[in-house]
């Protein structure tokens, strides 16, 4: 490895030694704060490393993994909501007390890793050890710290349905592999333009991972996992979920799509256009009959990710820039949402506070916290002054320049739509508060995540151009 390499590949090295650093302490002393701090600092250090070590990209560390504008980004985004999600994690671990709480950093670190690889890998083999390296740690935050039966259930859920996704991924890898005898994305754009007599082969291959792909992503018809694991898991893992896994395969399934040249595969590009049209209709439409809040917002990230696939569709330097900011929108308002749940939420309480019913009064009872969960709606459903307003017009920009009318049409619906069922959740916190209502006390330095978070919302909704210029110094500097 040389030493540019060594450079830019810096901040996941030290994520690595973060990993290792904090197993040890573990191991030596059990201190619920002792090593939340030490994972939090270490993830500061990591988001630091970032900037300190883009000089040195782009460069191939290896052939598996290249570090460039585009992995300084989307890892920045991977670091910097692992770290806001462990924060909102002490806040809602510190009083719990029936299960060991060390061991969840560690899960916490190791899935973080396995996510930040992902937008680096330029190759099959990359990829997959990344994202199994993200959904085995999962697998253990799902069912983690919680003295709810429905946890544990999730994770097996989530155990068997990932299993499942994953051998579809290895099955359509190893057909691709039969056909054109490489895993490399650049080599197999290469390969698929000269043609040959297993074409049949690399389509199956290609639609097999596909399929796994959309189960990670909890696209449509792939997402029937989703309602559930989003409702059973503690709070703060279901942000990481919604959030930071999401971010890293849709970023790993960006470069594919670029550098195998998916733009020139007809077949491709119609899946990908109905399964988007499919999860923006659906997962709206689902939404409305949901009086859970975590499955309201379970439902609305598959409708997001259809979003998301428009920009992916539209492809050239506006659909990508388009997606690197819509995932930065949804980044900030998910982990706001989410953070907001967790902050109202006991592990020991045997549900979190996720019902409609729960936020009734809000706004007598927690007017920061109600203020601020309003304005997260607001951001999902699309609306000015929030950053959900400046992605969702990027989408719908890039999408009619693509001359794609029919997910820009089903963007429009949906969004429609989406409106609706974000309200209901603002009018239940404006109605009075009833008399049985008790939500937890939040703490502190989880409002003050909420504040910084609700800060990213609005001053970026207001003016996004610095967003939109450290956006094209990286994703859009990128030569793929």
């Amino acid at each position: 490895m040389t030493a540019a390499a060594f450079t830019a590949f810096m901040p996941f090295t030290l994520l690595g030694a973060v990993t290792i650093a904090v197993m040890l302490l573990i191991a030596v002393r059990r201190s619920h704060h002792l090593i939340a701090l030490s994972t939090i600092v270490g993830l500061l250090l990591c988001c630091i490393a970032l900037p300190l070590a883009a000089p040195a990209s782009p460069t191939a560390v290896t052939p598996l993994f290249i570090i460039d504008g585009s992995v300084t980004y989307y890892a920045g985004l991977v670091f910097g909501s692992a770290l806001v999600v462990a924060i909102l994690s002490y806040a809602y671990l510190d009083g719990a007390t029936q299960a060991p709480r060390e061991e969840y950093y560690l899960l916490l670190l190791t899935a973080t890793l396995g996510a930040a690889v992902l937008p680096a890998s330029v190759h099959f083999a990359a990829f997959f050890l990344g994202l199994e390296t993200l959904s085995i740690s999962l697998i253990g935050l799902i069912a983690y710290a919680s003295p709810r039966e429905r946890a544990a259930e999730a994770g097996i859920k989530y155990l068997v349905l990932g299993g499942a996704s994953s051998a579809f991924l290895l099955f359509g890898m190893a057909l691709i592999y039969a056909d054109l005898g490489t895993l490399s994305f650049a080599r197999i754009g290469v390969l698929s333009h000269a043609g040959s007599p297993h074409d049949l082969y690399r389509a199956v291959g290609v639609a097999m991972i596909l399929t796994g792909v959309g189960f990670k992503l909890s696209l449509v018809p792939f997402h029937m996992w989703t309602p559930d694991i989003y409702e059973a898991a503690p709070a703060p893992v279901t942000a990481f979920v919604a959030v930071v896994s999401k971010i890293a395969v849709f970023a790993v399934l960006l470069r594919y799509f670029i550098l195998a040249e998916g733009q020139a595969d007809a077949a491709l590009r119609a899946g990908l256009a109905a399964i988007a049209i499919l999860s923006m209709l659906g997962g709206n439409l689902l939404a409305l009959l949901q009086d859970n809040v975590k499955r309201l917002l379970a439902y609305s990230s598959i409708a997001h990710l259809g979003y998301l696939l428009v920009a992916l569709l539209a492809g050239g330097a506006l659909g990508i820039e388009a997606a690197a900011f819509y995932l930065a929108a949804y980044a900030v308002t998910s982990l706001g949402a989410f953070g907001i749940v967790a902050q109202l939420s006991t592990p020991e309480s045997g549900r979190d506070a996720d019902r409609l019913r729960d936020y009734r009064g809000l706004f007598r009872t927690r007017p920061f916290l109600a203020a601020s969960f309003a304005l997260m709606m607001l951001s999902l459903a699309g609306l000015p002054p929030t950053l959900g307003f400046i992605g969702k017009f990027y989408l719908i920009t890039s999408g009619v320049g693509a001359g794609l009318f029919w997910p820009v049409a089903a963007l429009v619906a949906g969004s429609v739509i989406g409106l609706y069922y974000y309200l209901r959740v603002l009018v239940a916190m404006a109605m009075p508060v009833p008399a049985e209502s008790a939500v937890a006390a939040p703490l502190w330095f989880g409002n003050a995540v909420i504040a910084g978070l609700l800060l990213l919302l609005l001053a970026f909704g207001a003016y996004p151009a610095p967003a939109i210029a450290l956006i094209r110094m990286t994703v859009g500097a990128t030569t793929w």
